[in-house]
């Protein structure tokens, strides 16, 4: 029986390597993301003279969104190749020790706080357009960003009930 079970574990930590196709998925995602916020770019430097201030702020928000989007899918790819699949290892010796600082816990707090950044800035668009809106959609914007908001404080006060105590050492 000893060898079927070592056989279906090794299996099981085996699949984890299935989860690569997911981030690769992301890499090539944020590739085409990539093309359409240059696009948004060149569209927003040939109109730069034309529009008016809330209109190049609208239009910085979208850039700043975009940045936001992207970093959160490379922070989910790093972190959760790093945390369930393999350890990175710098090839050149250069340091990549903030890496161990991104574990699922963190992850979650940092997920968590994009979102809710990203949800800010698509209320903050929303609010500068605010005449192109009807009250009950803008209304249900605002409860989905107290959600957000509400989801992360309860989320990072979880992750402080469960943190466990760092040693302390004799003599500090």
């Amino acid at each position: 029986m000893k060898p079927i079970e070592v056989a279906i574990e090794r299996l099981i930590l085996a699949s984890r390597w299935i989860l690569v196709v997911f981030y690769v998925g992301l890499g090539l995602a944020l590739v085409v993301y990539a093309v359409t916020f240059v696009r948004q770019f060149i569209q927003l430097a040939r109109q730069a003279f034309e529009i008016d201030e809330d209109g190049m702020i609208l239009a910085m928000l979208g850039l700043i969104d975009a940045a936001l989007v992207a970093s959160l899918a490379v922070m989910v790819m790093i972190s959760s190749y790093e945390n369930f699949v393999t350890r990175f290892e710098a090839a050149d010796g250069a340091e990549i020790s903030w890496l161990r600082k991104l574990d699922t816990a963190s992850l979650k707090i940092r997920l968590a706080t994009a979102i809710v950044a990203i949800s800010s800035i698509h209320l903050l668009q929303v609010f500068l357009n605010v005449e192109k809106y009807d009250s009950s959609k803008i209304l249900w914007l605002v409860v989905l960003q107290v959600t957000f908001v509400g989801s992360a404080l309860l989320l990072g006060y979880l992750e402080k009930l469960v943190e466990k105590p760092k040693p302390s050492i004799a003599g500090e």
